[in-house]
């Protein structure tokens, strides 16, 4: 974009930051975050924990002022919330009192970033929503960015889990013209491999077969709303994927099987493994109460997604500095 500098570090601001697993992927890719903006007091207290040095905004959207980040930033990022356009629920799209798309894209307008990259359900590129993101590219257009759109699965990078994701990634023509979609990694566990030292941690007898048969990827971790997100795993549909895998989706549990539990019990999952599951390390720690912390799992976007998008930004920006 014109105007802004050449900066010795990437910068970033994110929106909507959740739990942090966009902000832990754009981090590893190279992106020093100048702000994260984030409503759910929860969701901050994790972030705060794990990286007191980031700059962790609570607050809404509609109260917060970019302006005074103008120039400096390289990529802003958000999940903005997916209700509006997933298809567990009314799919109202514009209509929906929660669709943060128009005060993202002022937020924008305000700072001026060198890149853009949003990501949202799958819903968002049904046919019902076309007109609704040809809107988003206008606007976006009318900033000086050439948007791109693009459904991932963040089981080609590693996640083992089905997570179709929508991903928006706008940048400057010349910019556009670089950047080019991550490829698959094709290294991805079963959620047997993935979790086998969890199960195992306190001796259950039946943690080698269990993960034996545990051998696909999961469904996807559905993290829900305050009020109607619980401890499980999903709806029915989800549940009885979970079961096929030899998990309980009925809730999610305080600790994993030890020495005394049977061989043929059906496990829960414990939030560590819920996380694992979403891509994060075992390192970034899920404050909060458990409920409260599956929540802010099952709602992240998958650290490794982001990170290899965020790469592709990177590159391209840096080709065109």
């Amino acid at each position: 974009m014109k105007g802004i500098s050449r900066m010795t570090a990437f910068t970033s601001i994110e929106i909507c930051a959740g739990a942090g697993g966009q902000a832990l992927g754009l981090e590893k890719a190279g992106f020093k975050h100048l702000a994260l903006v984030e409503i759910e007091k929860a969701a901050c207290e994790t972030l705060k924990h794990n990286r007191p040095q980031w700059n962790v905004i609570e607050g809404d959207l509609h109260s917060w002022d970019a302006e005074e980040y103008k120039g400096q930033v390289d990529l802003f990022a958000g999940g903005v919330p997916c209700p509006p356009f997933s298809k567990a629920g009314k799919q109202l799209g514009a209509l929906d009192e929660r669709n943060l798309f128009p005060r993202a894209l002022e937020l924008i307008s305000e700072c001026k970033p060198r890149a853009v990259m949003f990501e949202n359900v799958r819903g968002l590129l049904d046919p019902a929503f076309d007109s609704y993101r040809e809107w988003i590219d206008s606007k976006l257009r009318e900033m000086g960015y050439e948007p791109q759109w693009k459904l991932l699965q963040a089981s080609d990078f590693g996640v083992p889990q089905l997570r179709p994701r929508v991903i928006c990634v706008a940048l400057p023509p010349e910019a556009a013209a670089k950047f080019q979609w991550p490829k698959p990694s094709n290294n991805t566990p079963s959620v047997g491999e993935a979790l086998y030292d969890l199960m195992a941690s306190k001796g259950w007898p039946g943690a080698k077969e269990w993960a034996e048969k545990a051998n696909t990827i999961a469904p996807t971790l559905v993290g829900g709303s305050k009020k109607h997100g619980g401890p499980d795993l999903g709806p029915t549909r989800s549940k009885r994927a979970w079961l096929s895998l030899g998990v309980d989706g009925g809730g999610v549990a305080n600790d994993v099987p030890n020495a005394e539990t049977p061989a043929d019990f059906i496990p829960k999952l414990t939030v560590r493994m819920t996380a694992r599951i979403q891509g994060f390390p075992d390192s970034w720690e899920i404050t909060g109460r458990k409920t409260s912390a599956y929540r802010q799992v099952g709602n992240a976007f998958p650290p490794p997604v982001a990170e290899a998008v965020g790469r592709q930004i990177r590159k391209a920006l840096e080709e065109t500095q």
